[in-house]
Protein backbone atom coordinates (compact mmCIF):
# COMPACT_ATOMS: atom_id res chain seq x y z
CA UNK A 1 0.00 0.00 0.00
CA UNK A 2 1.16 3.51 -0.83
CA UNK A 3 2.39 5.70 2.03
CA UNK A 4 1.72 8.92 0.10
CA UNK A 5 0.70 11.61 2.57
CA UNK A 6 2.33 9.75 5.48
CA UNK A 7 2.81 6.17 6.65
CA UNK A 8 -0.45 6.30 8.60
CA UNK A 9 -2.42 6.89 5.38
CA UNK A 10 -1.63 3.36 4.20
CA UNK A 11 -3.79 1.88 6.96
CA UNK A 12 -6.97 3.58 5.75
CA UNK A 13 -6.21 2.61 2.15
CA UNK A 14 -5.78 -1.04 3.12
CA UNK A 15 -8.96 -1.16 5.17
CA UNK A 16 -10.97 0.62 2.47
CA UNK A 17 -10.77 -2.55 0.35
CA UNK A 18 -11.01 -5.03 3.21
CA UNK A 19 -7.36 -5.96 3.68
CA UNK A 20 -6.40 -7.80 6.87
CA UNK A 21 -2.66 -7.77 6.12
CA UNK A 22 -0.54 -5.00 4.61
CA UNK A 23 2.96 -4.38 3.32
CA UNK A 24 4.40 -0.87 3.09
CA UNK A 25 7.64 0.91 2.35
CA UNK A 26 8.87 2.93 5.32
CA UNK A 27 10.13 5.70 3.00
CA UNK A 28 10.39 6.46 -0.71
CA UNK A 29 11.39 3.11 -2.22
CA UNK A 30 13.63 4.66 -4.90
CA UNK A 31 15.70 6.92 -2.64
CA UNK A 32 18.69 5.98 -0.54
CA UNK A 33 17.90 8.11 2.48
CA UNK A 34 15.13 10.15 4.03
CA UNK A 35 14.64 12.42 7.00
CA UNK A 36 13.87 10.56 10.26
CA UNK A 37 10.27 9.90 11.23
CA UNK A 38 8.94 12.48 13.67
CA UNK A 39 7.36 11.52 16.99
CA UNK A 40 4.00 12.69 15.65
CA UNK A 41 4.30 10.51 12.55
CA UNK A 42 5.14 7.47 14.67
CA UNK A 43 2.34 8.16 17.16
CA UNK A 44 -0.24 8.78 14.40
CA UNK A 45 0.64 5.43 12.82
CA UNK A 46 0.68 3.44 16.07
CA UNK A 47 -2.55 4.99 17.36
CA UNK A 48 -4.50 4.89 14.09
CA UNK A 49 -8.06 3.85 14.92
CA UNK A 50 -8.06 1.12 12.23
CA UNK A 51 -4.60 -0.29 12.95
CA UNK A 52 -5.99 -3.11 15.10
CA UNK A 53 -8.16 -4.21 12.16
CA UNK A 54 -5.01 -5.25 10.31
CA UNK A 55 -3.78 -8.57 11.69
CA UNK A 56 -0.32 -8.02 10.19
CA UNK A 57 1.65 -5.03 8.93
CA UNK A 58 5.18 -5.43 7.67
CA UNK A 59 7.62 -3.51 5.48
CA UNK A 60 9.65 -3.93 2.31
CA UNK A 61 13.12 -2.43 1.95
CA UNK A 62 13.88 -0.01 -0.89
CA UNK A 63 15.01 -1.45 -4.22
CA UNK A 64 18.39 0.31 -4.33
CA UNK A 65 19.90 -1.74 -1.51
CA UNK A 66 22.44 -4.36 -2.65
CA UNK A 67 24.34 -6.03 0.19
CA UNK A 68 26.57 -7.83 -2.34
CA UNK A 69 27.55 -4.63 -4.17
CA UNK A 70 31.12 -4.54 -5.46
CA UNK A 71 31.31 -0.74 -5.65
CA UNK A 72 32.51 0.64 -2.31
CA UNK A 73 30.24 3.70 -2.16
CA UNK A 74 27.21 1.75 -3.35
CA UNK A 75 27.84 -0.89 -0.70
CA UNK A 76 28.29 1.74 2.03
CA UNK A 77 25.01 3.38 0.96
CA UNK A 78 23.30 -0.01 1.10
CA UNK A 79 24.50 -0.65 4.66
CA UNK A 80 23.43 2.79 5.85
CA UNK A 81 20.08 2.69 4.03
CA UNK A 82 19.16 -0.76 5.36
CA UNK A 83 20.13 0.28 8.88
CA UNK A 84 17.98 3.40 8.71
CA UNK A 85 15.00 1.47 7.33
CA UNK A 86 15.26 -1.12 10.11
CA UNK A 87 15.17 1.72 12.63
CA UNK A 88 12.07 3.20 10.97
CA UNK A 89 10.35 -0.20 10.84
CA UNK A 90 11.18 -0.78 14.50
CA UNK A 91 9.77 2.62 15.46
CA UNK A 92 6.53 1.60 13.71
CA UNK A 93 6.63 -1.72 15.61
CA UNK A 94 6.75 -3.80 12.42
CA UNK A 95 7.90 -7.42 12.90
CA UNK A 96 10.08 -7.70 9.80
CA UNK A 97 11.47 -5.87 6.78
CA UNK A 98 11.48 -7.82 3.49
CA UNK A 99 14.81 -7.60 1.65
CA UNK A 100 16.12 -8.90 -1.66
CA UNK A 101 19.44 -10.55 -0.73
CA UNK A 102 21.45 -8.74 -3.41
CA UNK A 103 23.25 -9.20 -6.74
CA UNK A 104 26.86 -10.33 -7.07
CA UNK A 105 27.42 -8.26 -10.28
CA UNK A 106 29.89 -10.73 -11.76
CA UNK A 107 31.84 -11.55 -8.60
CA UNK A 108 30.24 -15.01 -8.50
CA UNK A 109 27.59 -16.60 -6.30
CA UNK A 110 29.91 -17.69 -3.50
CA UNK A 111 31.61 -14.31 -3.21
CA UNK A 112 28.26 -12.57 -3.40
CA UNK A 113 26.71 -14.69 -0.66
CA UNK A 114 29.72 -14.14 1.59
CA UNK A 115 29.39 -10.38 1.05
CA UNK A 116 25.71 -10.55 2.00
CA UNK A 117 26.57 -12.43 5.21
CA UNK A 118 29.25 -9.89 6.14
CA UNK A 119 26.87 -7.01 5.37
CA UNK A 120 24.04 -8.38 7.50
CA UNK A 121 26.44 -8.92 10.39
CA UNK A 122 27.62 -5.33 10.00
CA UNK A 123 24.05 -3.98 10.03
CA UNK A 124 22.93 -6.06 13.03
CA UNK A 125 26.05 -5.29 15.06
CA UNK A 126 25.23 -1.60 14.77
CA UNK A 127 21.60 -2.12 15.84
CA UNK A 128 21.74 -4.46 18.85
CA UNK A 129 18.37 -3.35 20.30
CA UNK A 130 16.27 -3.37 17.11
CA UNK A 131 13.48 -5.97 17.28
CA UNK A 132 12.46 -5.83 13.59
CA UNK A 133 13.93 -8.80 11.74
CA UNK A 134 15.12 -9.03 8.13
CA UNK A 135 12.99 -11.31 5.96
CA UNK A 136 15.10 -12.50 3.04
CA UNK A 137 12.93 -12.70 -0.08
CA UNK A 138 13.09 -15.42 -2.70
CA UNK A 139 14.01 -13.89 -6.06
CA UNK A 140 13.51 -14.72 -9.74
CA UNK A 141 17.27 -14.80 -10.37
CA UNK A 142 17.37 -12.02 -12.96
CA UNK A 143 20.90 -11.13 -13.98
CA UNK A 144 23.23 -11.86 -11.08
CA UNK A 145 20.56 -11.67 -8.36
CA UNK A 146 21.01 -14.01 -5.43
CA UNK A 147 18.16 -15.72 -3.59
CA UNK A 148 16.68 -17.63 -6.52
CA UNK A 149 17.66 -20.94 -4.91
CA UNK A 150 16.49 -21.99 -1.46
CA UNK A 151 20.08 -23.01 -0.78
CA UNK A 152 21.16 -19.35 -1.08
CA UNK A 153 18.84 -18.36 1.77
CA UNK A 154 19.92 -21.33 3.88
CA UNK A 155 23.58 -20.41 3.30
CA UNK A 156 23.05 -16.84 4.52
CA UNK A 157 21.00 -17.87 7.55
CA UNK A 158 23.48 -20.54 8.60
CA UNK A 159 26.48 -18.21 8.44
CA UNK A 160 25.36 -14.92 9.98
CA UNK A 161 26.27 -14.27 13.60
CA UNK A 162 22.64 -13.75 14.66
CA UNK A 163 20.47 -16.13 12.61
CA UNK A 164 17.54 -15.60 14.94
CA UNK A 165 17.18 -12.10 13.47
CA UNK A 166 16.56 -13.51 9.97
CA UNK A 167 13.42 -15.01 8.47
CA UNK A 168 12.07 -15.56 4.94
CA UNK A 169 9.35 -14.16 2.68
CA UNK A 170 8.41 -16.37 -0.28
CA UNK A 171 7.23 -14.78 -3.53
CA UNK A 172 5.22 -17.13 -5.76
CA UNK A 173 6.06 -15.34 -9.03
CA UNK A 174 9.74 -15.31 -8.12
CA UNK A 175 10.04 -18.99 -7.19
CA UNK A 176 8.15 -19.95 -10.38
CA UNK A 177 10.35 -17.78 -12.62
CA UNK A 178 13.47 -19.06 -10.87
CA UNK A 179 12.61 -22.64 -11.83
CA UNK A 180 10.47 -24.12 -9.06
CA UNK A 181 7.38 -25.54 -10.77
CA UNK A 182 4.28 -24.66 -8.74
CA UNK A 183 1.79 -24.99 -11.57
CA UNK A 184 -0.08 -27.94 -10.04
CA UNK A 185 -1.07 -28.88 -6.50
CA UNK A 186 1.38 -31.79 -6.59
CA UNK A 187 4.26 -29.57 -7.72
CA UNK A 188 3.51 -26.76 -5.26
CA UNK A 189 3.42 -29.33 -2.43
CA UNK A 190 6.79 -30.64 -3.63
CA UNK A 191 8.24 -27.11 -3.70
CA UNK A 192 7.15 -26.37 -0.14
CA UNK A 193 8.55 -29.73 1.02
CA UNK A 194 11.88 -28.72 -0.51
CA UNK A 195 11.67 -25.30 1.12
CA UNK A 196 11.01 -26.99 4.46
CA UNK A 197 13.94 -29.35 4.01
CA UNK A 198 16.45 -26.70 2.88
CA UNK A 199 15.36 -23.56 4.77
CA UNK A 200 12.73 -24.69 7.28
CA UNK A 201 9.04 -23.76 7.33
CA UNK A 202 9.59 -22.21 10.76
CA UNK A 203 11.52 -19.44 8.97
CA UNK A 204 8.58 -18.55 6.69
CA UNK A 205 6.88 -15.38 7.97
CA UNK A 206 5.29 -13.89 4.85
CA UNK A 207 4.12 -14.80 1.35
CA UNK A 208 3.84 -12.53 -1.69
CA UNK A 209 0.98 -13.90 -3.79
CA UNK A 210 1.67 -12.98 -7.40
CA UNK A 211 1.02 -14.79 -10.67
CA UNK A 212 3.79 -14.65 -13.28
CA UNK A 213 3.76 -13.19 -16.78
CA UNK A 214 6.81 -15.30 -17.62
CA UNK A 215 7.38 -19.05 -17.86
CA UNK A 216 8.79 -21.34 -15.20
CA UNK A 217 12.58 -21.05 -15.23
CA UNK A 218 12.60 -17.85 -17.30
CA UNK A 219 14.40 -15.95 -14.51
CA UNK A 220 12.43 -12.86 -15.56
CA UNK A 221 10.52 -11.05 -12.80
CA UNK A 222 7.14 -9.91 -14.14
CA UNK A 223 4.11 -10.04 -11.85
CA UNK A 224 0.60 -10.77 -13.09
CA UNK A 225 -2.92 -10.82 -11.61
CA UNK A 226 -3.99 -14.00 -9.82
CA UNK A 227 -5.10 -16.64 -12.33
CA UNK A 228 -4.08 -14.58 -15.37
CA UNK A 229 -0.47 -15.70 -15.56
CA UNK A 230 1.57 -18.83 -16.16
CA UNK A 231 1.22 -20.22 -12.64
CA UNK A 232 -2.55 -20.68 -12.68
CA UNK A 233 -4.94 -21.16 -9.77
CA UNK A 234 -3.95 -24.52 -8.16
CA UNK A 235 -0.91 -23.07 -6.35
CA UNK A 236 -2.94 -20.23 -4.86
CA UNK A 237 -5.78 -22.57 -3.87
CA UNK A 238 -3.26 -24.75 -2.02
CA UNK A 239 -1.55 -21.83 -0.25
CA UNK A 240 -4.83 -20.17 0.75
CA UNK A 241 -6.35 -23.43 2.00
CA UNK A 242 -3.30 -24.95 3.69
CA UNK A 243 -3.70 -25.02 7.47
CA UNK A 244 0.04 -24.58 8.10
CA UNK A 245 -0.03 -21.23 6.29
CA UNK A 246 -3.23 -19.90 7.87
CA UNK A 247 -1.46 -17.48 10.23
CA UNK A 248 1.24 -16.45 7.76
CA UNK A 249 0.39 -13.00 6.30
CA UNK A 250 -0.08 -12.94 2.55
CA UNK A 251 0.02 -9.81 0.40
CA UNK A 252 -0.40 -8.90 -3.26
CA UNK A 253 2.26 -7.20 -5.37
CA UNK A 254 0.20 -7.35 -8.56
CA UNK A 255 -0.22 -4.36 -10.91
CA UNK A 256 -2.63 -1.74 -9.59
CA UNK A 257 -4.20 1.62 -10.33
CA UNK A 258 -4.94 4.46 -7.93
CA UNK A 259 -8.50 3.27 -7.24
CA UNK A 260 -7.21 -0.18 -6.13
CA UNK A 261 -9.88 -1.89 -8.29
CA UNK A 262 -7.42 -4.60 -9.35
CA UNK A 263 -6.58 -5.38 -5.72
CA UNK A 264 -10.29 -5.85 -4.95
CA UNK A 265 -10.60 -8.38 -7.80
CA UNK A 266 -7.47 -10.28 -6.77
CA UNK A 267 -8.54 -10.37 -3.11
CA UNK A 268 -11.94 -11.72 -4.11
CA UNK A 269 -10.26 -14.46 -6.16
CA UNK A 270 -7.94 -15.44 -3.32
CA UNK A 271 -10.75 -15.56 -0.75
CA UNK A 272 -12.82 -17.74 -3.06
CA UNK A 273 -9.85 -20.07 -3.46
CA UNK A 274 -9.40 -20.13 0.30
CA UNK A 275 -12.97 -21.32 0.80
CA UNK A 276 -12.78 -24.01 -1.90
CA UNK A 277 -9.32 -25.14 -0.78
CA UNK A 278 -10.46 -25.62 2.81
CA UNK A 279 -13.60 -27.47 1.70
CA UNK A 280 -11.54 -29.85 -0.40
CA UNK A 281 -9.29 -30.62 2.57
CA UNK A 282 -12.28 -31.32 4.80
CA UNK A 283 -13.72 -33.72 2.20
CA UNK A 284 -10.38 -35.47 1.74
Amino acid sequence: MSIAGGVNMAIGRARSIGCTAMQIFVKNNMQWFSRPLTRDEIRTFLEHQQRSELLSIFAHANYLINLAATNGQFHANSIRSLSEELVRADQLELPFLVLHPGAHLGAGEEAGLEKVVESIDCVFSGLPKIKTRIALETTAGQGSCLGNEFEHLAYIISRVCEPERLCVCLDTAHVFASGYDIGTEASVRKTFREFGRVVGLDRLVGIHLNDSKTACGSRVDRHEHIGRGRIGLPAFRFIMGERRFRKIPKVLETPKGKDLREDVINLKTLRRLMRTGRRERLIN
